[in-house]
């Protein structure tokens, strides 16, 4: 799917972006993360890691490897930085479904009562806000998959085109597409697409690596919470 495309359609999907050996030594270094610390959560159904690239750091290298930063300057441009990242395990026994939704909070480091912020939560220590609508549209996402994902086991059901019409607060109309992506592909979607996963059929796990990327500055007081500037790629 071309650029014009995913502009378009507020999605694509790229597969073959890391080799099996490559996706078999992502998974080894998750596997040895310390998962004692506040940002890890780990329970029955649901393993997640908040600022990922922070907790994790010596996977850097082997996501931003030459083909996942060719396909960030073609698509993204020079400019994008990293500002945030999860890592999802959805394990064989986790059966339960997302509603449709759109990403409309960043992570920032504190609390600031400024305008057109709001409303402001915390999770995990974590400080998350709503901001004003011209942040949200510049935010891409990256969903790097370590497993094959499908209808069976909770891939994203999509809303094409539904990103170009601002935060709605309920599921707009527009005919639904399933993005399947192979185990080393990726997905690239804008936060505002309308998106939704259905509950886990076939019993296969899905590990997801979550990072999005913005080129805006944010007011004076306030940071992203987890920064990583072009350079550091």
């Amino acid at each position: 799917m071309s650029v014009a495309n995913l502009h378009a359609k507020g999605y694509t999907v790229i597969n073959d972006v890391f080799t099996p050996k490559e996706v078999e030594i992502i998974a080894g270094q998750i596997s040895q993360a310390n998962a004692a610390k506040l940002t890890f959560r780990k329970t029955a159904d649901l393993y997640a890691i908040r600022q990922f690239l922070k907790e994790v750091p010596q996977i850097q290298p082997l996501i931003f490897n030459a083909g996942l930063n060719a396909i960030i300057a073609q698509y993204f441009g020079p400019k994008y930085f990293v500002v945030k990242s999860i890592y999802f395990d959805k394990p064989q026994q986790s059966n339960w479904f997302v509603a449709w939704h759109q990403d409309l909070t960043i992570s920032v480091d504190r609390k600031l009562d400024l305008p057109g912020f709001g409303p402001w939560t915390i999770k995990q220590g974590q400080y998350a806000v709503q901001p004003p609508l011209d942040i949200l549209e510049n935010i891409f996402t990256i969903r790097i998959h370590l497993d094959d994902t499908d209808e069976n086991n909770g891939a994203l059901r999509v809303i094409p085109g539904s990103h170009r019409h601002g935060v709605q607060r309920s599921k707009g109309p527009g005919v639904e597409e399933i993005c399947t992506v192979n185990s080393g592909g990726i997905m690239i979607m804008r936060p505002l697409l309308q998106h939704a996963s259905n509950r886990t059929t076939s019993g296969n796990r899905r590990r997801v690596i979550h990072i999005e990327f913005s080129n805006s500055s944010l007011p004076e007081g306030l940071a992203w919470a987890e920064l990583s500037p072009p350079t550091s790629r």
